[in-house]
């Protein structure tokens, strides 16, 4: 069971070592980092006002097992976007990025009252993709070469979520959920 709790220094040197090269640092962090990333940049990260940052903590392993945030809150409009989301590479592949997902459109749903929940990735992530598509989210668009890596361009995938569209979605997931 996967459970979203607050996102600290103390977990800094953990999320650290999960970010391998720059091109891994752009395709989950986007431009706001630099390549290595580093304690100062985290901090700046974690305080931004419109921002909640969150780990991921397996109940049953009792470790952290991800990483997400929910970011660019906007009461007025009832929106946000999810960013940053990230399975530890040895954790991935068991439904942990599903969970996840499902943890923070509830929190965005039920708690921050939203109306749209949207977030980018990039159009070569399939699994993170097929992820987003389980929970619900629904392609908007695709910004073309919108990052430059390396030397190639990269694609970005708009998705987004309606509160109305998670609300049936949602219950859906509690009865398969209850019937096991």
């Amino acid at each position: 069971m996967i459970e979203l709790q607050n996102f600290s220094s103390e977990d800094y040197d953990q999320l650290i070592g999960w970010i391998p090269t720059e091109a891994f640092l752009m395709k989950w962090g986007g431009p706001i980092f630099q390549f290595p990333l580093d304690h100062n940049q985290l901090d700046s990260y974690t305080r931004q006002p419109d921002r909640i940052v969150y780990k991921a903590w397996d109940s049953e392993s009792k470790e952290v097992v991800g990483h997400i945030s929910l970011g660019r809150i906007d009461k007025k409009n009832e929106s946000a976007r999810i960013g940053k989301v990230l399975v530890s590479p040895e954790h991935q592949n068991r439904g942990i990025g599903e969970q996840m997902i499902a943890e923070v459109t509830a929190i965005a749903f039920e708690e921050l009252k939203l109306h749209k929940v949207a977030l980018g990735v990039f159009d070569f992530n399939q699994p993170a993709i097929r992820c987003y598509e389980k929970a619900g989210f629904q392609k908007d668009g695709l910004l073309r070469d919108h990052r430059k890596v390396n030397g190639s361009f990269w694609n970005l995938l708009e998705m987004s979520l309606l509160r109305t569209e998670w609300e049936p979605h949602s219950s859906h997931q509690k009865k398969e959920a209850s019937s096991y």
